[in-house]
């Protein structure tokens, strides 16, 4: 009997976002009308609608996100945890609402245009091979390594760059967050594979940016606003 996969995700928005300008923390900045944590909230659902969506939002910002779904008349079930000193303590809290039952990702509330096909292989490949499953595009940009007399090249065909969800067995990744923070772990996969757990790459998108700067913004809003033309 082929078990049954129930699906969660934490969509983490904890940060202030400063780099990218404005009033308003990074995560509640509109994108072609509404705020991007909407749009990355959305995504999941239009994946599966029966999904558990935990959104991991500052304490002092739950009352602001509260008026934004009031005025956007946003009605996608999510439940909302306070975030932590760091990501990894954002995480961790939002791991607390998922069962070990689960195949569970983690998704930068920041990467508003994440596919359903995209977040559709990664669960599938964690689900299949129970295993982490990360995201990855080609490194386009020629990199060059620091070192004590100054730099080396890098062969940048060795090289990719992780996207999110990352996505994993809940068992799993609520084990690895057991251990203590390390300022070496950038992201899940990070913490996942400190204590074992099996990673595997998943072919990610070019337009699934992370908004970081001001610039971001601009190309966000004009990329909604031409997907929703053509």
């Amino acid at each position: 009997m082929i078990p049954e996969k129930r699906q969660s995700v934490i969509i983490v928005a904890g940060g202030k976002g400063l780099r990218v300008g404005g009033e308003l923390p990074k995560q509640f900045q509109s994108i072609a009308g509404e705020p991007m944590l909407m749009h990355a909230i959305r995504a999941f659902y239009q994946y599966d609608y029966r999904m558990g969506i935990v959104v991991v939002i500052p304490e002092e910002a739950q009352s602001l996100w509260s008026q934004l779904c009031e005025e956007h008349q946003f009605s996608i079930g999510h439940k909302v945890v306070a975030g932590g000193e760091t990501r990894f303590h954002s995480v961790k809290n939002g791991l607390k609402y998922i069962s070990e039952e689960e195949i569970v990702g983690v998704h930068d509330g920041a990467r508003p245009f994440v596919s359903t096909g995209l977040i559709k292989r990664c669960f599938d490949t964690a689900f299949e091979n129970q295993c982490g499953a990360i995201p990855v595009v080609d490194e386009v940009h020629s990199v060059r390594l620091l070192t004590e007399r100054g730099s080396r090249m890098i062969d940048r065909t060795l090289l990719k760059l992780v996207q999110t969800p990352q996505v994993f067995p809940a068992k799993d990744l609520k084990k690895a967050y057991e251990t203590a923070f390390d300022h070496a772990f950038t992201d899940d996969a990070s913490v996942a594979e400190r204590s074992g757990v099996d990673i595997q790459l998943v072919e990610g998108e070019e337009s699934n940016i992370k908004i970081s700067t001001p610039l971001d913004m601009s190309f966000a809003d004009y990329y909604c606003r031409s997907v929703a033309n053509r």
